[in-house]
């Protein structure tokens, strides 16, 4: 057991890994070929208590902590399926309500992201501002009680399954102050594009979603109007600890494949594990790997905490990807031919990995994060 987490994560571990290893795992091909994850899923994982750890039991939910939160997203990776919309939906979505929802906000939806029958996405994305989130163009203009919302959001996690939208807009076109606010997705006005066709994650309803003067009431928006860019940077310490977390997963479970596969595999009249350059190989991924997690781990104590800094979390993001990207690179060489084909695990997880020095901020981003704490204070 980590010393990161107490007995009651490891129960829940235990839970997740029964429930992923049963409902999910069996039906991942088939719903790559899809696109999409069917919403029955939803509401199985809900029932089973998996959704929205963190919430409190006034809404339904367990009232966990950012460790329930970790082992959801770790058992997802472990089996590969980062394509499952439950990470954004419970691990960041909900996580907003709790920080910054009110009283009736938190009644009125929380207890549907529990149980999964409302679909929560956060959008903030727009075509053509990179990670540039000052610059995005969607508005709500103020007229009496209601926000008349245009403008449009791409790379949306749950795009298509979405029934509630945590929207980050501006009130003032000519200011760079940001706005959250919710809207749901039956509102007149409203619309969901094609799901984009990604070169990874297939499995992942990823859609563009547009707002046509969308009115939704005042009382939609989420905390103080003009204050969405510091709740947006307050939680994305954690959401860039997430795609750590999910990177370290990733290569530990690919690691053991790996190692199972070459003691399996006979080349030449013995096993590619018998090969000095792979045990090598694999002893380089080990020792890597090893201190990917340590420092991980560390980085969710913090969180945990409410210690974690912007830097830090920026340094688990990209070191996160960075290395999932190279070591799942070796771990597909050491596969040979067989690593090339979809129906290994490692294919999918290697081209899966890809995005994730991309999204959340790029590596380039993290570095421009991180080197801000270099100078002498």
């Amino acid at each position: 057991m980590r010393s990161v987490f107490r007995e009651d994560h490891e129960m829940f571990r235990d839970a997740a890994r029964r429930f992923i290893d049963k409902e999910i795992v069996p039906y991942l091909d088939e719903w790559e070929k899809q696109g999409i994850v069917p919403k029955d899923i939803w509401l199985k994982a809900g029932q089973a208590g998996l959704l929205c750890s963190m919430v409190g039991e006034e809404y339904g939910g367990a009232g966990g902590d950012y460790g329930h939160s970790a082992i959801m997203i770790e058992e997802l990776a472990r089996v590969n399926a980062t394509a499952i919309g439950f990470t954004t939906h419970s691990e960041i979505v909900a996580n907003y309500f709790v920080a910054y929802g009110n009283e009736a906000q938190n009644t009125k939806w929380l207890p549907g992201m529990v149980s999964g029958e409302l679909i929560g996405v956060i959008a903030m994305s727009e075509p053509g501002i990179g990670s540039d989130l000052r610059s995005m163009r969607t508005l709500a203009r103020r007229e009496g009680d209601e926000y008349v919302i245009s403008g449009q959001k791409t790379f949306i996690t749950n795009g298509g399954n979405a029934d509630l939208v945590v929207l980050a807009c501006k009130t003032d076109s000519s200011s760079r102050d940001l706005t959250l606010i919710c809207v749901e997705t039956d509102r007149p006005g409203f619309s969901k594009g094609k799901l984009l066709d990604k070169i990874g994650l297939k499995g992942q309803d990823t859609s563009e979603l547009f707002f046509d003067d969308v009115r939704v009431p005042v009382g939609n928006r989420l905390g103080e109007e003009n204050k969405g860019f510091s709740y947006l940077t307050h939680q994305l310490a954690w959401e860039r600890l997430i795609i750590g977390v999910r990177a370290a997963s990733s290569v530990n479970s690919l690691l053991d494949e790996t190692i199972q596969y070459t003691q399996d595999r006979k080349v030449f009249g013995k096993t590619v594990f018998d090969f000095q350059n792979t045990r090598f190989k694999l002893a380089e991924v080990k020792a890597q790997a090893t201190m990917l997690q340590a420092f991980i781990d560390s980085c969710l104590e913090k969180v945990m905490r409410d210690e974690l800094s912007a830097d830090e979390a920026a340094m688990a993001k990209l070191m996160g990807s960075e290395l999932q990207g190279a070591l799942l690179d070796e771990l597909l060489q050491l596969h040979g031919g067989y690593g090339f084909m979809s129906e290994y695990r490692i294919s999918r997880a290697w081209v899966d990995a890809r995005v994730a020095r991309i999204y959340g901020g790029t590596s380039e981003i993290m570095k421009e994060i991180i080197s801000r704490s270099l100078a002498p204070k």
